[in-house]
């Protein structure tokens, strides 16, 4: 696991956290504040997954 995907799913956890006190507080823009964290994380994770099968399939050709 590199720092990218630790760091997206850690924006992931913290835009769910907002999202869920957003709707508790009816704060819209905090709830709108953790969607788009979350989206972030998203992106931010996929881009580790990808650097990591990279470096899998670089170390599978290469021996």
């Amino acid at each position: 696991m590199n720092k990218d995907q630790v760091k997206g799913v850690g924006e992931q956890v913290k835009g769910k956290i907002n999202e869920v006190v957003g709707k508790a507080t009816d704060n819209p823009g905090k709830e709108l504040k953790g969607d788009l964290q979350q989206g972030a994380g998203k992106v931010q994770k996929t881009y580790g997954d990808a650097k990591e099968d990279a470096k899998d399939e670089a170390k599978r050709n290469n021996p």
